[in-house]
């Protein structure tokens, strides 16, 4: 009998995969072809990279380059965080492959009419209501201000734990309230996604609309999109737990980190940020840039697969 044939690694669209997976404590390798997690005691644990939209790496991981090459060959987003994911320190690039997509949201973002464009779509999308007209983009943003600290204090109260505002010191986890390390465990699950669907689509996630002058502007500015129907529920229904003496569930951050999981898949938001990007950016006014004419097709074309931003 001969050999299989080579199948090459394709990736698969974002909309098709789980979220995302936290590790810690091993090295991380690739062994007989599989992605693995090795723990202090050689048990491995396998992976399944090619099916993940995003990989965060918490302190206590090593990874090998085979590793972080097959990551990056299958699309998923490899990011190095701190304990429960409240820093990020590197993130990894397996999108972002589309020049034209990068010149159509750079435009956008410089355009002050475009620009503004997307941010009263992105008011749309979020509230469900026209935003006032004749209002600047720092106007708009203090208008929601208000209603976020509204929703906030609706949805702490619902859960039935005290709320005195978003306070979060990264030097100082230890010091926030259980309802503020539940948000910020939960918003790190919620960023990582959104970078990965960015860059899987063609995307830089630091050319912003809203959000301006950070690396991550534009997933603050998507992830703020689906925050309050996501992540904000699942941390304030585990601070309540918390808070009512409930231990069961294990360590916080688990628990926040399982129910962001479900939240994530029970309101398919893997199949929505990528659309909705579109959506946003299309409200600018501008055309997207066509080829230039000048321009050389690659000497070694490859076949398309996964989503448009990928490298393939």
């Amino acid at each position: 009998m001969g050999s299989p044939p080579y199948v090459p690694l394709r990736p698969i669209t974002i909309k098709d995969r789980s979220a995302l997976v936290f590790l810690e404590y091993g090295q991380v390798d690739v062994i007989d072809g599989a992605f693995v997690l090795v723990d202090d005691k050689g048990v491995r644990v396998q992976i399944p990279v090619g099916g993940l939209a995003c990989l965060l790496l918490e302190p206590g991981i090593r990874i090998t380059h085979a590793a972080v090459a097959l990551a990056a060959r299958v699309g998923c987003l490899l990011v190095w965080v701190g304990e429960a994911g409240v820093r990020l320190y590197a993130a990894g690039q397996p999108g972002g492959a589309r020049a034209d997509r990068l010149l159509y949201q750079a435009r956008a973002a410089l355009d002050d009419t475009a620009r503004l464009n997307v941010i009263r779509a992105m008011y749309r999308h979020r509230f469900g209501e026209e935003p006032p007209a004749r209002r600047s983009p720092e106007q708009l943003r203090g208008m929601e201000g208000a209603r976020v600290r509204r929703m906030y204090q609706n949805l702490a109260q619902a859960a039935g734990i005290e709320w005195s505002g978003r306070q979060y010191d990264p030097d100082r986890w230890d010091a926030s309230d259980d309802a503020n390390r539940c948000l910020s465990a939960a918003t790190a699950c919620l960023y990582g996604l959104c970078e990965a669907a960015i860059l899987a689509a063609g995307y830089a996630p630091a050319i912003g609309f809203l959000h301006r002058g950070k690396p991550l502007s534009f997933v603050y500015d998507i992830a703020d999109l689906y925050k309050f129907e996501t992540v904000v529920p699942v941390a304030f229904a585990v601070a309540g737990r918390l808070a009512k003496g409930e231990r069961s569930g294990g360590r916080m951050e688990r628990q926040v980190r399982i129910g962001c999981r479900d939240a994530f898949r029970r309101s398919g938001l893997l199949e929505r940020i990528i659309p909705a990007i579109g959506e946003l950016l299309a409200c600018s006014g501008l055309e997207p840039p066509v080829e230039a004419p000048e321009g050389q097709p690659p000497a070694l074309p490859s076949s398309v697969s996964g989503d448009d931003g990928h490298r393939g």
